[in-house]
């Protein structure tokens, strides 16, 4: 079966068309990728690595604190191969923190040494994690997340011009 148009629906479509009842029908252009565009999922991405690092770097220095405050804070989950003092741990954490929390304020203000050193510290807090799993294995797993998406946020962020 066929379908023709009525004389009736053909004029209602070529009232309501932007070029008028002779223009050909072609389909839209995209619009065009501006600096606005393209870049909004980008530049959010750096916010949220940014704000990311801060809350990691204050969560890893009360953590450090914790652990340097008392030894029976944390107990060992299991029997693991790396074993390390927890006193070091809470040394270790609470600098790490420190520096996350600077790069995170500076991944917030668009500092261009920041991007890197978040990539790279990002990662260093991922091997420092894994090896935190004998006292905090869930929460090690959620901090190792966190820093995979620092680093995604930040590695796929565009250079600034």
């Amino acid at each position: 079966m066929t379908q023709q148009q009525t004389p009736q629906a053909q004029a209602t479509d070529a009232a309501h068309s932007a070029a008028g009842p002779s223009a050909p029908r072609t389909p839209r252009p995209a619009p065009a990728a501006g600096p606005g565009r393209s870049s909004d999922w980008f530049t959010g991405g750096l916010v949220f690595a940014g704000v990311l690092m801060l809350v990691d770097g204050v969560l890893a220095v009360l953590q450090g604190i914790s652990a340097l405050a008392a030894d029976d804070v944390y107990a060992r989950v299991g029997d693991y191969v790396f074993k390390g003092s927890l006193t070091t741990w809470g040394w270790v954490l609470l600098a790490l923190g420190v520096v996350a929390v600077c790069v995170g304020y500076g991944i917030l203000k668009d500092a261009w040494w920041a991007r890197i050193t978040g990539i790279f510290l990002a990662a260093l807090g991922m091997v420092a994690h894994f090896l935190f799993l004998p006292y905090a294995p869930v929460w090690s797993v959620i901090m190792v997340a966190v820093d995979f998406f620092v680093i995604l946020a930040l590695a796929l962020a565009p250079d600034p011009a």
